[in-house]
């Protein structure tokens, strides 16, 4: 199955059950926040993308973190670009300063995806994540829009 709990793409050790991605729904519409998705001719789903605010309070209002997460049959066919071009769009008009991607360092497709689309990298959070009885880096990237 696609993003799969193995993965390295993800820290979540366990899969999202439909009443926790359907309360995720809620309130990313609730905040005005996009919630993306891409599919195929047969509605099969591709890849989902979206953003909400980086930290808590006021002063970050400007600073989104987003998620991008593809199948595996969709990588490299434009898919992520395209669902990140619609994010970034949305965003930029909501006056959105920056955005963060947050991609583990086990993920070096994902670092050269963002890197490819204008996003820098600008810290390694060590041993941030735990997963699989092991730490994970984080790699934070940004961009500005």
């Amino acid at each position: 199955p696609w993003m799969s709990v193995n993965s390295d793409v993800t820290f979540n050790a366990a899969p999202k059950t439909p009443a926790m991605i359907t309360k995720m729904l809620a309130e990313k519409a609730a905040a005005n926040h996009p919630f993306r998705i891409a599919t195929d001719n047969s509605g099969a789903l591709l890849g989902f993308a979206t953003y909400g605010q980086f930290r808590a309070s006021n002063g970050y209002a400007r600073t989104m973190e987003h998620t991008v997460i593809l199948d595996e049959t969709a990588k490299g066919s434009g898919v992520g670009r395209a669902l990140m071009s619609d994010i970034e769009a949305i965003a930029k008009a909501a006056g959105v300063h920056s955005m963060f991607a947050g991609v583990s360092a086990r993920n070096p497709d994902g670092i050269a995806f963002h890197q490819a689309i204008g996003y820098h990298e600008v810290a390694r959070l060590k041993e941030v994540g735990y997963k699989r009885d092991q730490f994970y880096d984080l790699v934070l990237l940004q961009k500005f829009l």
